[in-house]
């Protein structure tokens, strides 16, 4: 697991190097803000489409296998890029079709590296495995985006692109010699029933749908994914505008939520039994904060609010993960990420849309004020709606498999 760890750190800040200058490479190609976004909804298309294959993919085959493989493929897209960056032989259509293959890697790569991890600990440490994970996101996450204006400074372009694929391979170079812990979960890619892929992916979307815990989560995290959390966009408006606050600012902003980030994955790594209830309180408390924030008289008010809130989402996101990856049987769990990823990229391609339009409609301070509200306020009316369906529920008495046809579970004298 310290191996793994190390690995997914490297190829974290390996991917944000590459993310952060994916987008400035289009704008010197284009010059369009549009192109950009374009970029961005290419590459996460797949996710959409297909996210349900490349989960059945990762119940069908060997974990460890399926992750490097995933691994190695996205090595060579990087590479691939690297030297037509280079060779100043890159141009929007060839960049399009990388992004939209490396969409297409990532819905099997996404959920078999997710899973691997899971696989190295005993199943009561598989909270703390995803704490540790999401730990490592945030701190490559910072790594990654400070190296690469330094590459990019010293080396040009390129060198973030080679940087990423060179991450990949080592990723995929340790993944052979991972050994599970004594009592960790053991995958052989081997699954009960199931005869095809289209049985496959349907038994998977029917496991969804039927378990209201999922569901549940699906939603809490859902609203909270448009009306809140997006805070590149609304606090950005906030800094730059109402409170009149620069890019330095708001540079100041995005440190702070960083390591509200790191602190929330140390905390979340300290979960042994997470809920969909606790990541509903979560996404409540933080929505609180949230509308808090959107009435900040200054900045130096809202830079104590964030250090909570970045705490608070990154928590819940910890608990909300640890739910997913752990509520299914073993051999459905791909397939359940997969349903997941196609529902997340909604979230993710619907999400700030709604939000800039409802800050064109309220302001900055308005749509976090009224994000915040709505997310609280739903979650509130579900939980109570719960509680009602629970109180009122009929008790039902299952006859045992010992006791014989026809006659009554309980006896009158019971």
């Amino acid at each position: 697991m310290r191996w793994w760890s190390v690995a997914n750190f490297v190829s974290n800040a390996g991917t944000w190097m590459q993310l952060t200058v994916q987008n400035l490479l289009v704008l010197q190609i284009t010059g369009s803000a549009a192109a950009t976004g374009l970029s961005m909804s290419v590459q996460a298309a797949p996710a959409l489409l297909i996210s349900v294959l490349g989960g059945a993919a990762v119940d069908r085959w060997p974990r460890k296998l399926t992750a490097a493989v995933s691994q190695a493929l996205l090595g060579a897209i990087a590479f691939t890029t690297a030297v037509l960056v280079a060779l100043d032989r890159i141009d929007m259509t060839s960049l399009m079709v990388l992004a939209a293959v490396t969409g297409v890697v990532a819905t099997v790569d996404n959920p078999a590296c997710a899973l691997l991890g899971n696989d190295l600990v005993p199943a009561e440490d598989v909270p703390s495995a995803i704490g540790v994970g999401a730990l490592v996101h945030q701190a490559g996450r910072l790594v990654g985006a400070a190296l690469a204006g330094v590459a990019v400074g010293f080396l040009g372009t390129s060198a973030a692109y080679f940087a990423n694929g060179l991450s990949f391979l080592f990723v995929a170079s340790v993944i052979p010699f991972l050994r599970p812990a004594a009592g960790a979960a053991r995958h052989t890619g081997r699954e009960p029933g199931g005869t095809g892929p289209d049985l496959t992916v349907r038994e998977g979307l029917a496991y969804f749908v039927r378990r209201p815990r999922l569901v549940a989560l699906a939603g809490v995290t859902g609203i909270s994914a448009v009306f809140g959390r997006n805070y590149g966009l609304t606090l950005a408006v906030l800094v730059t505008g109402p409170l009149a606050g620069g890019a330095g600012s708001f540079g100041t902003v995005s440190t702070v939520l960083a390591a509200g980030g790191i602190l929330g994955a140390v905390l979340g790594a300290r979960l042994r039994r997470p809920s969909v209830r606790l990541v509903g309180a979560l996404a409540a408390a933080g929505a609180l904060l949230q509308v808090v924030a959107g009435l900040s008289p200054s900045l130096a008010v809202l830079i104590v609010l964030v250090l909570p809130m970045a705490v608070v989402e990154s928590v819940s996101d910890t608990a909300g993960t640890a739910v997913l990856q752990t509520d299914p049987p073993a051999h459905l769990r791909g397939r359940v990420l997969g349903v997941w990823g196609s529902i997340g990229t909604v979230w993710g391609l619907g999400g700030p849309p709604a939000l800039g339009l409802l800050m064109e409609l309220a302001g900055p301070r308005g749509a976090l004020v009224t994000g915040g509200l709505l997310i609280a306020g739903t979650i509130g009316t579900g939980s109570l709606l719960r509680r009602r369906r629970a109180a009122s529920a009929p008790v039902v008495l299952r006859k045992g498999d010992h006791e014989m046809p026809g006659r009554p579970a309980l006896t009158p004298a019971a």
